[in-house]
């Protein structure tokens, strides 16, 4: 009776199950190596405990959302799409549901349902689970794998190694850098690490004043040295250093790659996207007019929410404590200007720590896309977020997780 062959995960997150589970279930026997006490931890916490699992679509919706070398990803794409997905967690007991956006959502809403579905289908299968074992090195002779090395000195035999720690974000989670330090010791090259989706520090001192403030509907554009390079439109949040939320977030890579590049970057939020300029301004001179005695200070009140008038006001260099009907042209068009354009100045993001995905990594030049394997150390194969791939939000990085790890498993098995 043929031997089966045995396969060493790292890591025990969304690339590392999914790669466990299309090995076991390829009949090779599965060690799964998780520093942290349990497995999933970062699934955990996506989006905000409910997990966004994949994003509805075709393939060419997938790849243009991975703006990090999303072309790198058909294969596995192939391999296993947003619809497989899905039923494969049906057939887990975990059903999904569509939102708002084409976000895909466990339909329990939680998060731990689906980390939960991968824990029983594992053991099901058979694979082992090392919980509290971290992984210090891969075991290598000869330009070829052996096995894993373990934090205590200790090795241990495998025919092919799967390399799925994550990248550097939320170290919480496990998510340490362990990956990339065990990547580039095998000869792999690094590109440099960046936060991506990740709050933006601003140099504006009043954002402090509407700390927690959400807006809906508002559109917010980058500009890198005067000129627009992208812009989204939903929702965002005011913090005590700057701006988060969905849409930010979404144009944080490309701003802190032009921060990084010494540009002058903006970000530039339009409060009224759903009004042009020219009915914008009618409906302010309308408001003016039927408010006249009324004092500047209530100006925006059927516009704006309480916490950003006198902001939008001081930023317009109106007295407040005068009359509507005294406010000049001049004064409308301020506001007008600053209704469609609110600027801050970004000056960075958070820490690696804060972002939810980190950009760079392994170079995917040097691992096969067909398979996940390293075109450097024979029997290693790498897959999710230790690789050079990030994406949007809305589901795209989790799919590209579970897609990468789910053809290096498959591969590795073979």
């Amino acid at each position: 009776m043929e031997e089966r062959k045995t396969i060493a995960v790292i890591g025990a997150g969304a690339a590392g199950l999914m790669a466990a589970l299309a090995a076991a279930e390829a009949g090779a026997a599965v060690t799964i190596y998780e520093k942290m006490g349990r497995p999933g931890r970062k699934i955990g916490i996506t989006g905000k405990g409910r997990c966004n699992v994949t994003h509805v679509g075709e393939r060419e919706r997938f790849l243009k959302n991975m703006v990090g070398n999303g072309k790198f990803l058909y294969s596995a794409w192939n391999a296993l799409d947003n619809d497989a997905l899905r039923e494969m967690l049906r057939c887990a007991g975990v059903e999904t549901k569509e939102e708002r956006g084409g976000r895909v959502f466990p339909v329990s809403e939680k998060a731990a349902d689906v980390v939960a579905a991968f824990e029983h289908t594992l053991r099901r299968l058979g694979v082992a689970f090392r919980l509290k074992t971290p992984v210090q090195e891969l075991w290598q002779e000869d330009e070829r794998l052996c096995g894993v090395t373990l934090a205590d000195g200790r090795r241990e035999k495998a025919d092919a190694v799967i390399l799925a720690t994550g990248g550097a974000s939320y170290p919480g989670t496990g998510s340490t850098g362990d990956g990339y330090r065990m990547a580039e010791a095998a000869g792999h090259t690094l590109t440099p690490l960046q936060p991506a989706l990740v709050p933006l520090e601003v140099e504006e001192e009043w954002v402090k004043e509407l700390m927690g403030l959400s807006l809906r509907n508002v559109e917010a554009s980058l500009w890198v040295d005067e000129k627009c390079v992208a812009s989204e439109f939903g929702e965002m949040l005011f913090t005590h250093f700057g701006l988060s939320g969905p849409i930010i977030l979404t144009l944080s890579r490309q701003a802190v790659m032009a921060v990084a590049a010494g540009s002058f970057v903006e970000i530039r939020v339009n409060l009224k996207p759903a009004l042009t300029a020219e009915v914008l301004d009618k409906r302010l001179a309308r408001d003016f007019a039927s408010l006249g005695r009324k004092k500047a200070v209530h100006c925006l009140d059927e516009l704006l929410p309480a916490s950003l008038r006198p902001v939008v006001l001081d930023l317009a260099f109106i007295n407040t404590a005068k009359e509507i009907g005294q406010l000049t042209r001049e004064e409308r068009h301020r506001l007008l200007e600053l209704l469609q354009a609110l600027p801050f100045t970004v000056t960075g993001a958070r820490p690696l720590a804060e972002a939810i995905v980190t950009a760079g990594g392994v170079c995917v030049n040097e691992v096969d896309p067909r398979t996940m394997k390293s075109k450097k150390v024979e029997g290693l194969y790498l897959a999710g977020e230790v690789l050079d791939i990030d994406g949007n939000t809305g589901g795209f990085n989790l799919q590209a997780a579970f897609s990468t790890g789910y053809l290096a498993g498959r591969s590795a098995a073979q």
